[in-house]
């Protein structure tokens, strides 16, 4: 219907356009014959209009280079149709238009201006099909000034105007922008605060009009997206500029907190001061005792209004976390909303653990993550620091621990006593508990080739023993985790004379469950199974929260749907949970840890989850369905996650798109009798038959398991998952006009512990699944290393998941595309359990925006082939 619409428009306007010769201004003349020599860089983000544009300085005032100004002193509508196709060869992201006031002055009647603003956006439309275009209302005028009196006596030609372009707007083709409203007074005239002529903007004018466009620019919620929720926010009262001089007050017994606050603004470039007489708005560090409650030490408020933005909290902890809500309020450095916000941790750690036993992390690798982790409010770092592969501690009592000869992996590498101790105050700094694992008596072997004993022998037990006693010593923790699973318990005695050493020590003891016996009091950390652990044992819940397991569009649904520790919040039994992860394939580079795997998504959904409370049930792989509870729960949380990701995560990987608008129909079941080959109806289709192909389960998502791996422990989108079965996975995508997209398209996600075997040439995967678009197959990967058999785990990943390989290239036809999905499967049983039978399917429309992923602009997914 768009598409219709719009070509109907541009064909009467192009009829019935009259060229009228227009006499513009020397300046006019000398900056649209500037623009026109301009590079024809695409992919901009433009900015049209008169005066009020030209005079902003767009890209310091966004501090981004992406923006070019098209704003000329003195222009009109027909001046920006006369020089239209200088920036629709451009090909912008996106287009703000303001133009209108100068019409209006010279007696254009607001109805021919709105004719020529429609004929804007339709020939931008027809000539440039993907850019987004914003129709900003004309704003207000005030005549108080005495200045402009041709222009500041059109009050009601203005409202008129903007009406006008309120119904174009509403067409759908463009998005209309009300500037009007958010800048007048009382009598609709132009706030006297932001001009000093009556027409034109003052800086604050100009800041204000940041704030109404930064989640237009950046595709983010109109309110700044808080993540973790608060348990408790209102958008209340009126807004706090950023751009007034600031002072800064505490009461007595936070004033040593005060360097917190500061440190923020200096990181943002807020300007404060400390003399509480020469600045009308402030901002204040109240203490306010958090009436005793479970975690009060952790509790905030916040109070914001015009002039005084107020923190409370009753401890150095409790500010920090205000101040990094108060870092989200402050998003666009231009105003904070007026907001209350009372808020706490549903549990008390909340962490992410990092194995560098088996691929070693540098410090500045490290810290940049703990530096995320605090924004998130996690207060755990655990250090997974000994293996198998290699010891990476230093131990000045047994030098050869750390000997190069005693490393299969990044020998050399390991952490001085010196660098733990620096790590560890940077986490201190950062109100977050750097918790060492020395994993004993299993994990060991790097152990036993440095020592030349078992650690479960006499001379291992003294020997780890002594270990232990150097780590407490050196090291200022209050825990530490001794491991204790995946190995066979032959001396009794080993893990509970640790775990009383340690005790004995002024240490706290964390141990895996399952794992071995351990006395009562240690902190037991699942990771495996349903069950929770001992009474006298408080838990700490890792169950499926491997971050190196997961699907990336799986890990943030599982883990958002994960109830910890089975309970809505904790307590002093139920401690909260570790997103873990383990790397155990060799890399060829650290980074490739972070891009592997989904290790900000999951600590992003983590940190909401752990701070948050609630959930439904320790893993469910799926979101539900539209007008369900945890379907509409789980929307509200992505849109916050994917404005996180837009505004702090654009350098880095972060392998996630919307996938709640992806509907799919599942069709089938089909016998295929073992024959992985063998051909069903909804492939003989050389047109698709829509109402039949659309009349299977529906189901949602970016990820669909038609059977988890870990079945029948975890469930799957399929109810009754049976063997020999081929199923087809059918849906249709809309665009607004013809374009080439990526696709993330997988059938085998391998995760990074997985010691699987990679497709076979021309294959997607070893279970013949296929994928068509608009009855064409779309064509494997080529793969870096096909059939590879051997499944070394020294062989390092390089393209066999999608989300770190180039996306698979197609061309979308403009209006509704078909894709068909084929999804066989024979045996559930695998061949060992490395390799699993992962009876799943990934396929999601991927545009790359700044070197980031992101689901592309003007794409509709519905199976019924109806745009809902």
């Amino acid at each position: 219907m768009k598409i219709r619409y719009l070509f109907f428009l541009l064909v009467v306007c192009t009829c019935s356009i009259k060229l009228i010769a227009q006499e513009y201004t020397t300046y006019h003349d000398q900056r649209a014959t500037h623009f026109k020599t301009m590079p024809a860089s695409k992919g901009k983000i433009i900015f049209c209009g008169n005066s009020i544009t030209d005079g902003g300085e767009w890209q310091e005032l966004f501090n981004d280079l992406n923006i070019v100004n098209r704003g000329i002193s003195g222009d009109i509508s027909q001046g920006v149709i006369d020089r239209i196709d200088e920036m629709t060869a451009m090909h912008p992201s996106k287009f703000f238009l303001l133009i209108g006031i100068n019409d209006l002055a010279r007696g254009t009647s607001a109805n021919t201006i709105a004719e020529n603003i429609q004929k804007i956006i339709t020939q931008f439309s027809y000539k440039s099909p993907e850019t987004k275009i914003y129709i900003q209302s004309v704003l207000p005028v005030n005549a108080q000034f005495n200045k402009f009196n041709t222009h500041v006596n059109k009050t009601d030609s203005i409202i008129k105007l903007n009406n006008s372009l309120k119904r174009i707007c509403a067409q759908g083709v463009a998005t209309y922008v009300d500037l009007f409203s958010k800048f007048i007074d009382s009598h609709n005239r132009m706030d006297p605060s932001l001009t000093n002529d009556g027409l034109h903007l003052t800086g604050k004018g100009y800041m204000l009009w940041k704030t109404i466009l930064f989640p237009l620019l950046y595709d983010l919620s109109t309110k700044p997206s808080l993540l973790p929720a608060p348990q408790i926010s209102q958008w209340v009262g009126t807004a706090f500029s950023l751009f007034e001089k600031i002072s800064i007050s505490a009461d007595d017994l936070l004033k040593t907190q005060l360097p917190l606050l500061t440190n923020l603004l200096k990181e943002i470039n807020i300007r404060y001061t400390e003399d509480q007489n020469s600045s009308t708005h402030s901002i204040r560090l109240h203490y306010k005792k958090m009436n005793g409650s479970y975690l009060a030490e952790e509790a905030y408020e916040i109070k914001t209004d015009s002039s005084e933005v107020s923190l409370y909290a009753e401890s150095a902890a409790g500010v920090f976390y205000a101040l990094q809500t108060l870092r989200q309020l402050m998003r666009d450095g231009a105003y904070i909303p007026g907001c209350y916000i009372k808020d706490k941790p549903a549990f008390a750690l909340r962490g992410l653990m990092h194995d560098v036993g088996r691929n070693f992390q540098r410090i500045p690798q490290l810290k940049m993550q703990i530096d995320l982790m605090s924004r998130y409010k996690m207060n755990i770092f655990h250090f997974h620091l000994t293996e198998d592969i290699a010891w990476r501690l230093q131990s000045k009592l047994y030098p050869q621990l750390t000997a190069d000869s005693n490393m299969l992996r990044n020998p050399g590498e390991y952490y001085t006593i010196e660098e733990v101790k620096d790590l560890i105050q940077y986490c201190k700094d950062r109100f977050i508990t750097l918790i060492p694992e020395i994993d004993m008596p299993g994990h060991s072997a790097a152990f036993k080739r440095a020592m030349g004993v078992d650690m479960q022998s006499a001379q291992g037990l003294i020997y780890c023993k002594n270990i232990i006693t150097e780590v407490c010593k050196e090291l200022d923790l209050p825990y530490i985790h001794i491991g204790g699973d995946e190995v066979k318990i032959t001396n009794k005695d080993f893990l509970p004379e640790i775990a009383s050493l340690v005790k004995s020590l002024g240490k706290k003891v964390i141990a895996w469950d399952p794992g071995g016996v351990l006395p009562k009091g240690t902190v037991l950390q699942m990771w495996n199974g349903q069950t929770l652990t001992k009474p006298g044992m408080p838990a700490l819940d890792s169950r499926h929260l491997y971050v190196n397991h997961h699907d990336p569009i799986d890990a943030v649904v599982s883990v958002f749907n994960h109830m910890i520790c089975d309970v809505s919040k904790g307590d002093s039994e139920k401690l909260g949970a570790i997103a873990c992860v383990w790397p155990d394939r060799r890399v060829s580079k650290e980074e490739d840890i972070l891009t592997m795997n989904p290790v900000f998504p999951e600590m992003l959904t983590l940190a909401e989850r752990s701070w948050k409370g609630g959930g439904w049930k320790n893993y469910l792989s799926d979101i539900d369905k539209p007008g369900m509870e945890r379907y509409q729960a789980f929307t509200e949380f992505e849109t916050r996650l994917l404005d996180h990701k837009q505004l702090y995560f654009s350098s880095l990987p972060f392998p996630y798109v919307k996938q709640s608008g992806i509907h799919w129909k599942l069709i089938g079941p089909f016998n295929n009798q073992g024959d992985l080959t063998k051909i069903f109806a909804p492939e003989t289709h050389t047109t698709p038959d829509i109402q039949s192909l659309s009349t299977g389960t529906s189901v949602y998502g970016g990820t669909v398991f038609l059977r988890h791996f870990w079945a029948p422990m975890i469930g799957s989108h399929l109810s009754n998952p049976k063997e020999n079965t081929t199923y087809y996975a059918f849906t249709k995508i809309f665009s607004a006009y013809e374009q080439n997209i990526g696709l993330w398209i997988s059938f085998y996600n391998i995760s990074r512990s997985n010691n699987t075997a990679t497709p076979d040439s021309g294959k997607w995967d070893n279970r013949e699944s296929k994928i068509w678009l608009n009855n064409k197959e779309i064509p494997a990967p080529v793969w870096s290393k096909p059939g590879r058999k051997n499944k070394s785990m020294e062989s390092p990943l390089i393209d066999e998941g999608y989300e770190y390989r180039k996306p698979t290239m197609v061309q979308l036809q403009k209006g509704w595309n078909t894709v068909l999905l084929k999804l066989p499967v024979s045996s559930f049983k695998s061949t060992d359990w490395q390799s699993p039978v992962k009876w799943m399917f990934s396929c999601m429309p991927v545009v790359e925006k700044k070197g980031v992923m992101v689901f592309p602009d003007g794409i509709f997914i519905d199976p019924s082939g109806t745009n809902q």
